[in-house]
């Protein structure tokens, strides 16, 4: 069906919400935006299926939601009675829609005769994931667009383990369900009240809270260190509107931290995001409030999670006084060394222990990992990678997760958890925060000791944004352009691999020796130089962008970073001949 019948059929349907066909009669005669609105399904991605919100097949309404929703109950049917009676549970953060469709969601499954577990309120995506298992569901929904702009909200599915459902595998096997569906228009819900009486919607909260709380403590390594400074560590926290307020207070609490001071204009829950360009950590401009308020009191730490509290960002005054917002790879390298130093010292250490990161998150991680003996294992860009490989280990036990994290702000320390997990991470951050603090020394000397013996990394991100149906074929069209012409050098160094994960081989090009890579098939490349320096380049799974990422390693922080712009540069020259 072309765009113009699907926008007739929306039309013509009498059960349209009214405000949608409202919004759908301003649009009539504006065939560039209907086209973008109706040209194809609002697709799954990386992180579920995510888009900007109004009326439109490839737009985030109460229909996309109840056909997605629809196609997750009879995936669910199809699994037997006892998925059904494990149900579903269902969370949702602050965003524009975002109470409404989780309650649509429940509706929808309900009408199966599926269980639906509702959070009574808005709750972070980590909750969502601890929720499943410890209820035993078949199944978790969140509603949520993690850090996007205002006008995004979006829909991940997460399987029995806690983990996200759309593993390759599973992506083939919910989309089939999902586009068998013909007409979104006229997928039936239940009743709450019918429901509710049913017992297939219970409201959940407190119970779940408190029990999630109980099992943060258990990733604490050292409740003595804490204790002798957490009277005077000096905190600032920004939930930048989001979920995260409560959590992170309630486990920093917790933990023992005393000293916490919470940003004000960006504490309550706002889908706007009005303090804000972006709700993001990764943006250093998100920070601004939280910086004025560190330099008011001095504070040790500024802390700030995203809408849906799965992404930390940290600040720390550097030599010069000033708050530096580190960089997800500076974060990550600072929780794993602190966290397998505690474990050696306190003797559990496990032998067949594991570190797990993405292919562009940054080398230093493998490095720490490698001094303590421990292993790293890589996986494609996304946590659920990550949750896939803590799954397997968990059934063949031929590792023990220690702890993951990705470049883009996302860590995870229990396994209690199956996604990145930012209240794990804050109250976390606090506990290293305290272990140099204790030593006399700040978060940004702890940070260059481990420059210093392991060398200085640099990693940065360059994300070009091209929206709509053009924007989707530009971006494929430089993918392909790098694939098929991949540069000889790059800012005076030869080009020695290609990784392209889309076609699963690893090529050297000294030696032409071509390698099977194992990972799932993605479109993304990789090319690494022949001074070890590496980019990769990958479309966004949940934003129309591409996404190019840098790494170098070098003697010292200027000559690091030195590198690092010259090869950003040179490869983004190449972008912008194409």
């Amino acid at each position: 069906m072309g765009w113009e019948r699907s926008v007739e059929k929306w039309l013509s349907d009498e059960r349209l919400d009214g405000k949608l066909k409202e919004q759908l009669a301003q649009l009539m005669g504006n065939d560039r935006e209907l086209e973008d609105r109706f040209y194809k399904n609002l697709e799954f991605g990386t992180g579920g299926m995510r888009g900007e919100l109004g009326v439109g097949t490839n737009r985030m309404n109460i229909y996309t939601v109840r056909k997605a929703a629809e196609g997750l109950a009879c995936y669910i049917e199809d699994q037997g009675e006892l998925a059904k009676q494990r149900g579903v549970v269902i969370a949702y953060d602050c965003r524009h829609g975002s109470p409404e469709f989780a309650l649509e969601i429940a509706r929808t499954v309900g009408n199966h005769g599926i269980k639906a577990y509702l959070f009574n309120e808005l709750h972070p995506t980590p909750i969502l994931s601890f929720a499943v298992r410890y209820l035993y569901a078949f199944a978790g929904v969140m509603i949520t667009a993690s850090h996007n702009p205002p006008e995004y909200n979006g829909f991940k599915v997460y399987g029995p383990d806690g983990g996200q459902m759309l593993a390759p595998q599973m992506a083939d096997v919910l989309v089939q369900y999902v586009n068998q569906i013909e007409n979104e228009l006229k997928i039936d819900v239940a009743d709450v009240a019918e429901l509710i009486e049913k017992d297939l919607l219970t409201y959940i909260g407190k119970q779940v809270d408190n029990a999630y709380i109980n099992a943060l403590t258990s990733i604490m390594q050292d409740k003595q260190l804490i204790q002798s400074v957490a009277d005077t560590l000096k905190i600032v926290y920004t939930p930048l509107h989001g979920t995260g307020n409560i959590p992170v207070r309630k486990g920093l609490e917790a933990f023992g931290f005393q000293n916490i001071t919470v940003v004000k204009e960006q504490e309550l829950p706002d889908a706007n995001f009005p303090t804000v360009t972006s709700p993001n950590p990764e943006e250093h401009e998100a920070f601004e409030l939280a910086i004025k308020y560190g330099k008011e009191m001095d504070a040790d730490l500024l802390l700030g999670t995203d809408p849906d509290t799965d992404r930390l960002g940290i600040a720390v005054k550097n030599h010069d006084g000033e708050y530096e917002v580190l960089t997800g790879n500076q974060t990550g390298a600072l929780m794993l060394h602190y966290l397998l130093t505690k474990k050696k010292e306190n003797g559990t250490l496990s032998e067949n222990g594991v570190f797990i990161k993405t292919i562009v998150t940054s080398n230093i991680g493998r490095e720490i990992a490698k001094s303590f003996g421990i292993q790293t294992i890589d996986t494609l860009t996304g946590f659920k990678f990550i949750g896939e490989k803590m799954k397997e280990f968990e059934e063949t036990k031929e590792h023990t997760f220690l702890f993951g994290y990705e470049e883009s702000y996302g860590y995870l320390i229990g396994d209690f958890v199956r996604d990145k997990d930012a209240v794990q991470s804050a109250v976390f951050a606090a506990e290293v925060a305290a272990y140099y603090k204790a030593q006399g020394k700040s978060l940004y000397d702890g940070l260059l000791e481990i420059f210093d013996r392991y060398g200085y990394y640099k990693e940065s991100l360059y994300s070009l944004t091209l929206k709509g149906k053009k924007g989707t074929e530009k971006i494929s069209a430089i993918l392909n352009a790098f694939r098929k012409n991949p540069p000889a050098q790059i800012a005076g160094l030869n080009v020695i691999k290609v990784e392209d994960y889309l076609f699963s081989e690893s090529r050297n090009l000294q030696t032409m020796e071509v390698k099977e890579i194992t990972l799932p098939q993605s479109n993304v490349l990789k090319f690494t130089l022949e001074d070890g320096s590496w980019f990769c380049i990958r479309p966004s799974g949940t934003e129309p962008k591409a996404k190019f990422y840098f790494g170098v390693k070098g003697s010292s922080l200027n000559e690091s970073q030195c590198l690092n712009q010259q090869i950003s540069e040179a490869v983004l020259q190449l972008v912008e001949k194409m």
